[in-house]
């Protein structure tokens, strides 16, 4: 099964058991970052990523320029607390081997402090690195952050979903769960930034990419 099918799939089981009335909220704020077409103002394909300096989960400084391979993959998501992140990062996993052969790095990047990002690390199993950039500071310099309403907190909350404890701090901002596909030069040679949070790039796509660069 794809991941596509995957998310597809968990967010149809959302909407059957999630209160209707709390579904409305979560489906209005997708729809309104949607119209506010919050991925325009985010870095596309063509522009050079801005490197970055961001604690892994042993709060080691690890630095865009640390990775030498042809290609590197860059996946920003919300958090380990997001059942669709984490179904992606397994998904990004998986595809690690075929990766590797065609010289290609991955990274991950959240919001979650270092101490949050070892859970997710370790329950998904990864063995790439897993960055935290704390306060969102670089995925808001590059467009990508955007803070969860105040009737769509009040939802998390009753998930028990804490996000100021995941984070370590009280902004409610999360970036959109963006892809970038990177050659040596650390351009972007193909993105994938969707409003959507149940939508995620298809790894086997990620993969096609590198192999027509």
């Amino acid at each position: 099964m794809s991941l596509s099918q995957i998310l597809t799939e968990r967010k149809s089981k959302n909407e059957q058991n999630i209160p209707s009335d709390k579904w409305a909220i979560m489906e209005r704020a997708t729809k309104d970052l949607k119209t506010e077409n919050l991925s325009n103002k985010a870095i596309k394909t063509g522009e050079i990523l801005p490197n970055f300096s961001l604690p892994n989960i042993h709060n080691n400084l690890v630095s865009l320029t640390d990775f030498n391979a042809d290609f590197l993959i860059v996946s920003f998501y919300r958090g380990g607390w997001c059942p669709f992140c984490n179904m992606e990062l397994k998904a990004l996993q998986d595809i690690l081997p075929e990766a590797k052969k065609l010289n290609t790095e991955l990274v991950a990047i959240s919001p979650e402090t270092p101490d949050n990002s070892i859970t997710t690390h370790e329950k998904n199993e990864l063995s790439f690195e897993v960055l935290s950039d704390l306060n969102n500071t670089y995925a808001t310099s590059i467009g990508l952050v955007f803070q969860l309403p105040e009737d769509l907190r009040e939802v998390y909350h009753s998930f028990n979903i804490d996000v100021p404890k995941h984070n370590n701090n009280n902004d409610y901002e999360l970036p959109m769960p963006a892809t970038y596909v990177l050659n040596s030069k650390r351009e972007i040679i193909y993105h994938f930034i969707p409003e959507d949070y149940t939508e995620r790039l298809e790894p086997t796509t990620i993969l096609e990419v590198i192999k027509n660069a």
